[in-house]
């Protein structure tokens, strides 16, 4: 097995959204569900989008890997701008 540099933590806990819900953008049929974006408790970032990783998998841009416990997803662009204001800067 190849070391990584970063590890998923299966025990972190959701501590916050980021941005608003998929209702308050209207992004979903008019009830709670994907897509969402939360802070876990550690720090990392969780995604709940569409699974497109079989779409594009034959036309990632050079350099791009998706490795085989990986997947590329896919959420509203107005969702990752609503949270902008959440998350800081470097």
């Amino acid at each position: 097995m190849a070391v990584r540099g970063w590890e998923a933590d299966s025990s972190a806990l959701f501590a916050r959204r980021l941005g608003k819900s998929a209702r308050e953008l209207q992004c979903t049929g008019g009830q709670d569900g994907c897509p969402d974006i939360w802070e876990q408790n550690n720090g990392d970032v969780a995604v709940i989008g569409r699974d497109l990783t079989t779409s594009y998998a034959s036309r990632l841009p050079e350099g791009v890997v998706i490795a085989d416990d990986e997947r590329l997803v896919v959420i509203p662009g107005r969702m990752m701008r609503s949270a902008k204001k959440d998350i800081p800067d470097a």
